[in-house]
């Protein structure tokens, strides 16, 4: 099998690149290399894989490099994916996740490609109250411009298998985090800024809730997914590990042995969604996949690594 991962430097998509090199498999990446973007997380494994330095909505490069490497299966992950920069200039995440994916997509019906994975985000589904969880079925009522701009990618997809019988399957993940991820994200901004004694900016009251899936089980049920899911189909990937923000960063605090003074509670952020909630009995049942890794297992990986690699941390923040 011959894999082409787009976003393949970024934080998800160079697990998944990493384990499909563990796995043998033969793998081309596509990054822009943008602010998010480092290959420096495919150091481990940089001889291993052929990389290509692209925009995916630059089509004719695109088309050059599908015609050349002749991939069977694409793994989309590149994406603008932060929401509170989505807030302040939506332009880039409608460019790249709307018109990146349009672009894929055609390319990718032109060479008849064996599957294309899109890889969309629990977020497409809008948000939940305190009970309920969001099933495959669940219809799309996003909140934001990056959940919009992924709900529009995410049909996108859903539109040239039915259309044109692309054989594409989405994925739809909850909130990941681990190793590698830029410091923008909420893990890993408590992490720096806990470690300078700074304050911690908590939006709201620190209630909204998310469902945490560490980035390697994330990366492990897409290859579960190649191998056993079934096209046309839509998979909620996510590890039944919910969690309010102020638990997540009063875990962190603990690990650090910092004070919990330092949590600043600041204005909510507009149309903050207040909870995420996969139902993953299908992925169960069709493909046999679970979530290995449990939420304090994960959050005490995530900070030995975060503090065994500042140097990069502070490299990107310059």
């Amino acid at each position: 099998m011959k894999i082409l991962v787009t976003g393949g430097a970024g934080f998800i998509g160079s697990e998944f690149v990493k384990q499909a090199i563990e796995k043998k498999i033969e793998t081309i990446v596509v990054d822009n290399l943008t602010y998010a973007g480092d290959l420096v997380r495919l150091k481990s494994v940089e001889d291993k894989v052929k990389f290509y330095k692209a925009d995916i909505t630059n089509r004719e490069f695109m088309e050059h490099i599908f015609k050349k490497e002749r991939p069977e299966v694409v793994v989309h992950w590149a994406a603008e994916s932060h929401v509170d920069r989505s807030i302040l200039d939506a332009s880039p995440f409608i460019d790249t996740n709307v018109k990146g994916t349009q672009v894929l997509l055609d390319i990718a019906k032109e060479n008849d490609n064996k599957l294309f994975i899109n890889i969309a985000t629990d977020e497409v589904y809008g948000e939940l109250g305190e009970e309920g969880h969001f099933y495959e079925d669940t219809p799309l009522n996003p909140n934001s411009p990056y959940s919009v701009s992924k709900a529009s990618a995410d049909m996108l997809g859903r539109a040239y298998y039915r259309t044109y019988g692309l054989p594409v399957i989405t994925v739809r993940p909850s909130n990941n985090y681990g190793w590698w991820q830029y410091p923008e994200k909420l893990i890993p901004v408590v992490i720096l800024k806990a470690l300078n004694n700074e304050p911690i900016p908590v939006y709201g009251t620190g209630e909204n809730i998310r469902e945490w899936l560490f980035v390697s089980d994330c990366a492990e049920a897409v290859f579960e997914i190649i191998d056993k899911g079934k096209v046309g189909e839509i998979y909620n990937v996510g590890s039944g590990e919910e969690r309010k923000n102020i638990y997540v960063v009063k875990s962190i605090l603990k690990i650090l042995e910092k004070s919990e003074d330092l949590i600043e509670f600041v204005k909510d952020r507009p149309g903050h969604d207040f909870r995420y909630s996969l139902n993953t009995d299908k992925i169960k049942k069709q493909i046999g996949w679970i979530a290995k890794v449990r939420f304090e297992e994960g959050i005490e990986k995530t900070v030995k690594w975060y503090l065994n690699n500042m140097e990069w941390v502070e490299r990107k923040l310059k």
